[in-house]
């Protein structure tokens, strides 16, 4: 799921409230399902005409209605008149570029937030989510059909926990929350590739493992961009004073607070962990040319007196006492070798080799 989002060029000179698709299209079509409960009664459909909708959801307690796929416009329209939902918050869930943010409407709130599946080889796999929730219902629109909140479909087939006996309020929360526990799932793989990473960083600082690491934190201001936001966006969702939200739903919605906070520590935690892995990485670098110049530095020392030696039996000079003499050659052998040792010998003591 690339990030490379449609042209913004499109929307120059319309109209505010004006709606254009500005995204990936992950599906060939789009598809609405609804889900009417209450704590005795269950109905789940998949709807073919808007109509249906507003139809069905008189007959039912709360209603949620899931929409993956949004760049049918004239679909996302229709939902749109059938809900009475402002163009301007049409406008924004088409628009997959958006800023996680809260809305109050008076009838109904508008959530948008970034939903986030897990770590690729090159980047965050994500998609902007937007929620509508009403006094007994809510939309969630989706670019993509991957079922990111089967938990809760499954939760309210089976009946399990407070979700059936609660109202849209409660439903909403239970939601935002599944978002926010795979933020988790995606901390967990940073960490995990952090630590292959260090351990790579250290035993071997080559330049894939630096290219790794650049991608690790370009990902990561990406996902910071996303959880950031989403913090003020719980926080004024659980001091709202919103008719829709019910005064025993705000515990709940502090709950999810609470681990947004949490990501947002884990995620500035491994932000620094990145900045310290750039530091050993460059650590590193040079201390491998250190100790290329160091052994470099000693051949070179080695060799000076070596060539003083040779270079001064160079010369072109007829008397030289040296020249005569028969043991000569092999005692001037003799002192270069000795030389040798003794500076190896010298470097060694000083902890140089």
């Amino acid at each position: 799921m690339a990030r490379r989002r449609g042209n913004l060029a499109g929307k120059v000179g319309l109209p505010p409230g004006s709606l254009l698709h500005v995204g990936n299209t992950y599906t060939h079509s789009a598809e609405v399902r609804m889900v009417c409960y209450d704590s005795e009664s269950l109905q789940e459909k998949i709807v073919r005409k808007v109509e249906e909708l507003t139809s069905q959801r008189a007959e039912a307690a709360v209603s949620w209605i899931s929409i993956s796929g949004i760049h049918e416009t004239g679909l996302i329209e229709k939902v749109g008149n059938a809900f009475r939902i402002h163009p301007l918050v049409l406008e924004d869930i088409l628009n997959t570029d958006q800023r996680p943010k809260l809305e109050d409407y008076g009838d109904y709130l508008y959530i948008v937030l970034k939903a986030f599946r897990g770590l690729t080889a090159d980047e965050l796999e994500s998609e902007q989510i937007s929620l509508i929730i009403g006094v007994d219902y809510v939309i969630t629109f989706q670019e993509t059909d991957q079922d990111l909140f089967k938990p809760i479909r499954d939760r309210i087939n089976n009946g399990k926990g407070k979700i059936r006996k609660e109202g849209a309020d409660y439903l909403a929360n239970a939601l935002i929350d599944v978002v926010v526990d795979n933020y988790y799932v995606v901390l967990e793989q940073l960490g995990e590739r952090l630590e292959d990473l260090e351990e790579g960083l250290v035993a071997d600082p080559s330049r894939n493992a630096l290219k790794e690491l650049h991608v690790l934190k370009r990902e990561m201001i990406y996902f910071r961009k996303a959880l950031w936001p989403l913090r003020e966006v719980v926080g004024v969702f659980s001091r709202s004073d919103s008719e829709l939200i019910q005064q025993t739903t705000l515990v709940y919605i502090r709950d999810v607070y609470d681990h947004v906070i949490q990501a947002i520590d884990t995620l500035e935690t491994y932000r620094d962990i990145v900045s310290g892995m750039l530091d050993i990485y460059l650590s590193s670098v040079s201390n491998r040319m250190n100790q290329i110049m160091k052994v470099l530095t000693i051949i070179s020392t080695i060799f000076i007196p070596l060539t003083f030696i040779t270079g001064l039996y160079g010369m072109n000079f007829k008397y030289m006492p040296e020249l005569e003499c028969e043991w000569g050659y092999p005692a001037v052998l003799v002192l270069m070798l000795s030389l040798v040792l003794g500076m190896l010998l010298f470097f060694r003591r000083q902890k140089w080799i």
